[in-house]
């Protein structure tokens, strides 16, 4: 498994595709990579039992790297 870093280098030592195209396409790998990595996670209030929830791979990654005026 490649990291989109290696990917996009190659593509550009290789010049197989167009830079942009490289770009966009190592920039989803670095997404998958980052939400496959977190994975699912259960979060627990610290009281006593107030609530429980799982936090996914792409909710950390929307919650860290995406920036909304929400």
């Amino acid at each position: 498994m490649k990291t989109a870093v290696e990917f996009l280098v190659e593509q550009i030592n290789n010049s197989t595709m167009p830079v942009r195209k490289a770009i966009e396409q190592a920039k989803e790998m670095e997404k998958q990579q980052i939400i496959e990595a977190h994975g699912n996670k259960l979060k627990q209030s610290r009281d006593e039992g107030n609530y429980e929830y799982w936090f996914s791979g792409l909710d950390y990654y929307n919650k860290a790297f995406k920036k909304t005026d929400k």
